[in-house]
């Protein structure tokens, strides 16, 4: 401290006796020096003193000195070691944490260096200034530019990307210095690179191809792979930025042959289980496998995603990831994040599904990989996270795959085989029994999974049977289930039987008669539709009931005579109400989680509480809302106008007749008009035909002898023609234009009877058809009230009353 004493009282000179100047002086005099010294020696003591007093004078350094270092960097280029002191000073200045020297100073506002920063990048010369430095080979000003970059980057990263962008060889000068040997400067740059390709897709795609794969790549390789230190986390991180939501760099990524270039990070020796997984071994691997899941996240196309599986499958990735799942002594996080990174790249792919079907534990006795991951799910011991992971790896494996969809239920069904083993269909129907309303939620939607989209296992699942108590008679799965979700009280266990059973219903008749036949069903669902709870999760119950309620009024086939559809309809009508019906349906969508769960299809909850809703029954609820609603509210309306169209007596029902005979002749009135213009439109078309041809010889002639006569007064000689011959073919010309002025007068006369015709026989059209309709409903009409008429001469004859018949009387009309 001493010498840094000295050392102010050598550039600032010997203060005044009895005077201590201030902070704020020393550096408007620190200042002074920089801007008015003529030798280079003392600018750059001058700075040095600067960087010195920029931690605890950061404000005054900043106000007063920002400039003044800008000027530095300009004009003192050649000094490098002066341009090292501006530059580590403005990086003090615009540092985006805080110093220990300031933090018992309150003047001092938390946000000051993005305030100086705002002001620094104000004027776009100052990062190109910057940028320039990056040139210089020395050490020092080549890491102080780079770390100022990455402070201007941490403050304001949105306005530093675009003025970078626009810098003329910017991002191409940053990726030089990965290539420099000193790896201070390296990882620095590396750091720099990660902040400048957040979020900027341009950015992305330039550092692309400056070649930056391969260069991280021989980085990762040369510090060891997954066991490397902190560069190797950084460069995969790096990569990830490259990757995330840029399916340019993704193809660029797969096309390049880098896929295969990842199976080293997965490569786990023997000894790794009796030594353990280092901290940063478990990041490095958490890194590369999220990279993993970008290339074949769903939210890329279906084409990409598959080429990218197909690859992985390939070249081994899918076998060395399936490894690290069976393998011991594998940290919980990367077990998890493992199952979610397989479920991932075997989703769609039949191909890879097969394979990890295929796949068996290393257990005593060998069991499949899927069935031992089944038994972590339903286990209420395992790790929350694990257990949501291995359902996501689940579903995927479920995924438009119907063979492992149908193996699943096959599991269910009764079999001749060993019977002593632990199928997958097992575990879920004792974990959508067990105690556990997590378990039953897990359970339930595995099985919903396998009915998606596949009707032929919808029926197959009918014929599961369950043995309740030793010594009854076995009862259906779907009866079971009802009759759970008329029994248990927890919300999570009630959502997932409803969705299980509104996928299991839907498209699914068989399913409908079978859920209607459970004792207490329907009543069920209608006084859940109907209760007045206020509250979120109860709003959820109630517009979930309304949908099971409502698919199995809409997939009815009145195989349940008690439960007929329009009986249910009319229930529904009765004690629920069309708009409180909608209504219920509208709050599902509204419940937050179903807003969370319809996102993404991986279960996405921080903590058991947040599991309610599954995307894939999100997806079904959207498809059937409004089409159920719309087919309620279509049938209420039919039947309301048909009823208001109904007449009182059969008086009204011979206005009708007359009306119907007077419209008939009228329809006959207008069927032989149209017969008469469309002769008359023939007779026009043809007149009209004939005078065009006409008009159009007349027009030829006419043409020819235009050219006699200009050829005739052009002749040189004329005394070897007749001398009236010129007046003769005027004459025969004039003539001809006559006439052909008649025709034309003619064409026109005839046009305008043709469009008169016509219009006159739209009119007619118009007219008939519109008569026809109103004769259509008329007999419609009729028809109805003539069996209404029967229907209360069936009851007065019932009655004993003599009904005259007055069809005797009179021949009934011909209406047809």
């Amino acid at each position: 401290m001493d010498f840094f004493k000295s050392g102010l009282k050598t550039v600032l000179g010997a203060p005044e006796p009895g005077h201590q100047p201030s902070g704020a002086e020393t550096v408007e005099r620190l200042v002074d020096r920089v801007n008015n010294s003529t030798l280079l020696e003392d600018r750059r003591d001058a700075c040095r003193a600067l960087k010195a007093m920029s931690r605890k004078y950061r404000v005054e350094v900043g106000a007063q000195g920002m400039d003044t270092l800008k000027q530095v960097l300009e004009l003192d280029r050649a000094d490098s070691e002066t341009i090292n002191y501006a530059l580590d000073t403005l990086n003090n200045i615009m540092s985006p944490s805080q110093f220990e020297e300031e933090e018992n100073n309150p003047q001092v506002p938390m946000n000051i260096g993005e305030q100086f920063t705002e002001m620094f990048i104000k004027d776009h010369n100052n990062i190109q200034l910057i940028l320039d430095l990056l040139d210089e080979y020395d050490f020092r000003v080549r890491l102080s530019a780079v770390q100022l970059l990455t402070s201007l980057l941490t403050n304001r990263p949105k306005d530093i990307q675009e003025i970078i962008l626009v810098k003329p060889m910017g991002v191409s000068k940053m990726m030089d210095l990965l290539s420099d040997t000193r790896e201070v400067i390296r990882n620095e740059t590396l750091l720099l690179l990660i902040k400048l390709t957040k979020g900027n897709a341009n950015i992305q795609k330039i550092v692309a191809f400056e070649n930056a794969f391969d260069k991280l790549f021989e980085i990762v390789s040369s510090e060891g792979f997954s066991d490397g230190g902190i560069i190797v986390e950084d460069c995969l991180l790096l990569m990830l930025n490259l990757l995330k939501n840029n399916s340019s760099n993704i193809n660029f990524f797969k096309e390049g042959s880098y896929i295969q270039r990842m199976l080293p990070m997965f490569n786990t020796p023997e000894e790794t289980e009796d030594i353990g997984w280092s901290p940063q071994k478990v990041s490095n691997v958490h890194c590369m496998l999220q990279i993993v899941r970008t290339l074949v996240s769903p939210c890329n196309s279906v084409q990409m995603v598959s080429d990218c599986q197909r690859i992985m499958k390939n070249v081994g990735l899918l076998d060395s990831l399936c490894n690290i799942l069976m393998a011991s002594g594998v940290p919980a996080d990367i077990l998890t994040e493992t199952i979610n990174t397989v479920g991932e790249v075997i989703r769609g792919n039949v191909i890879n599904q097969e394979f990890v079907g295929n796949v068996m534990a290393p257990s005593n006795p060998p069991r499949p990989a899927i069935v031992v991951l089944l038994m972590s799910m339903v286990n209420e011991k395992q790790p929350f996270s694990l257990r949501c992971a291995v359902l996501y790896c689940f579903q995927c494996y479920l995924y438009h795959n119907e063979m492992s969809q149908a193996s699943l239920v096959q599991t269910l069904l009764p079999s001749s085989s060993d019977v002593s083993s632990l199928t997958s269909g097992q575990l879920l129907c004792g974990g959508l029994f067990s105690s556990d309303a997590l378990s039953n939620w897990f359970s339930a939607v595995a099985i919903m999974h396998a009915l998606i989209d596949n009707p032929i296992q919808k029926e197959q699942l009918l014929r599961v049977l369950l043995a309740t108590n030793i010594g009854s008679s076995p009862v259906s799965l779907l009866h079971q289930c009802t009759l759970l979700l008329q029994q248990t009280t927890k919300l999570q266990s009630k959502v997932a039987l409803l969705m299980l059973l509104s996928v299991w219903t839907s498209q699914c008749p068989g399913a409908v008669g079978a859920f209607l036949r459970v004792p207490g069903g329907v009543g069920y669902l209608v006084n859940q539709t109907c209760s007045n709870e206020h509250d979120d999760n109860e709003y959820l119950l109630q517009g979930l009931s309304a949908f099971l309620l409502a698919i199995c009024i809409h997939f009815n086939d009145d195989s349940v005579s008690s439960y007929s559809r329009e009986s249910l309809r009319q229930l529904l009508v009765r004690r629920v109400g069309l708009d409180t019906f909608a209504a219920k349906l509208s709050e599902v969508a509204k419940h937050e989680l179903y807003g969370k769960g319809a996102k993404h299809p991986q279960l996405r909850a921080r903590a058991p509480h947040e599991v309610l809703v599954d995307y894939e029954f999100c997806k079904l609820f959207k498809v059937l809302e409004g089409v159920l609603v719309q087919s309620f509210t279509v049938k209420e309306k039919s039947t309301e106008e048909a009823n208001e169209r109904s007449p009182a007596s059969g008086a009204a029902l011979e206005q009708y007749k007359a009306l119907i005979r007077q419209q008939d002749a009228r329809l006959q009135e207008l069927v032989a008009q149209l017969d008469g213009l469309l002769q008359q439109n023939q007779a026009l078309q043809s007149a009209l035909n004939d005078s065009l041809a006409s008009n159009s010889l007349l027009k030829d002639e006419n043409t020819l002898l235009k050219a006699q006569v200009s050829a005739a007064t052009c002749l040189p000689s004329p005394e070897q023609l007749p001398a009236m011959a010129p007046q003769e073919s005027s004459e025969k010309s004039a003539e001809h234009e006559a006439r052909m002025q008649q025709l034309s007068d003619e064409v026109a006369r005839l046009n305008d009877q043709l469009k008169a015709a016509e219009q006159e026989k739209r009119n007619a059209a118009e007219e008939l058809e519109k008569l026809k309709n109103d004769q259509d409903d008329l007999l419609v009409l009729l028809s109805d009230l003539d069996m209404r008429v029967n229907v209360y001469k069936m009851r007065l004859l019932s009655l004993g009353e003599k009904i005259e018949d007055d069809n005797t009387a009179a021949p009934k009309p011909n209406l047809t």
